[in-house]
């Protein structure tokens, strides 16, 4: 996803993948299957925000097994300067090598505060 193309990262989700973003910005999400994930996942790689997993956990038998994913992610301008950044908790369940369901928590006011950035930029 950080060089810009999302589709491996969509290769793992299941085709009734269930994916959700609590939050009350733009990137809040309730999704049900992989064609609506890859719409909000098209998002995130076009604004440019790169993410990075620091440590995965995973746990349990093949069709039903626990992820845990703790990371970073930020954005920033060309010449360098950041402009956002954020910590990232996934907390999902996968099934014979798929994501079936997982949520992404994040700051909440972080994410709003990019909103307030990219509206900025686009107005």
């Amino acid at each position: 996803m950080r060089a810009g193309d999302y589709r491996p990262t969509l290769r793992f989700d299941a085709d009734d993948v269930r994916f959700r973003f609590p939050d009350h910005s733009s990137w809040a999400a309730q999704l049900k299957g992989r064609k609506a994930l890859e719409q909000w996942l098209k998002r995130l790689v076009s604004v440019g925000i790169q993410t990075y997993d620091d440590e995965v956990v995973v746990k349990g038998p093949p069709w039903n097994m626990k992820l845990c994913l703790r990371g970073h992610d930020n954005l920033s301008t060309a010449d360098g300067k950041c402009i956002y950044e954020n910590r990232v908790v996934i907390w999902g369940r996968l099934s014979w090598g798929r994501l079936k369901d997982y949520e992404v928590y994040e700051d909440t006011q972080k994410a709003k505060a990019l909103d307030d950035y990219l509206g900025a930029r686009m107005a």
